[in-house]
């Protein structure tokens, strides 16, 4: 196999908690009295999600692409990121082959969301939802996750060359 063929790329993302923003990650609007912080929408699962990506096709990360310093970007959708991102990597001639993610919350308790952000994932990059791993865990009550503060996420995925 050519050792361009399969690609991996790890993407993070955090942000802070506060009152008067809606939450939402992977897409989906997750009922709870705060959400995160940030110039667009701040779905961190999305944010991190785009960036693996990026890095597997050893491309900018997101904020190069939508900078926070640029108007248009207030308030975006991430979702819009994420389509326009699965768009780049079949122009470069890849396919997103499985995501593997990890979301980093004390609280709320997302359990229940986790299935529909799954399909909304997968709707979105056009892939099976078998090929997406989704798991939330918490900080054990340590750190700035672990007091609430805020939300994180580590992001896997493969790619390979169509």
């Amino acid at each position: 196999m050519n050792k361009s063929s399969i690609r991996t790329g790890h993407g993070f993302d955090l942000h802070r908690l506060v009152e008067g923003r809606k939450l939402i990650l992977g897409g989906i609007e997750i009922h709870y009295h705060k959400g995160l912080l940030g110039h667009s929408d701040a779905d961190c699962l999305i944010h991190a999600l785009a960036d693996s990506i990026l890095g597997a096709l050893a491309l900018p990360d997101i904020g190069h692409h939508y900078p926070d310093n640029d108007p248009s970007n207030r308030d975006l959708d991430s979702s819009i990121i994420l389509k326009k991102v699965a768009m780049l990597t079949h122009e470069k001639g890849y396919s997103v082959g499985n995501i593997d993610l990890t979301i980093i919350a004390q609280q709320p308790k997302l359990g229940d969301y986790l299935p529909a952000i799954r399909t909304n994932l997968s709707a979105l990059l056009g892939i099976a939802e078998d090929c997406i791993g989704i798991k939330a865990t918490t900080h054990e009550g340590i750190g700035s996750l672990g007091r609430e503060e805020g939300i994180a996420t580590h992001a896997v995925c493969l790619l390979y060359k169509n």
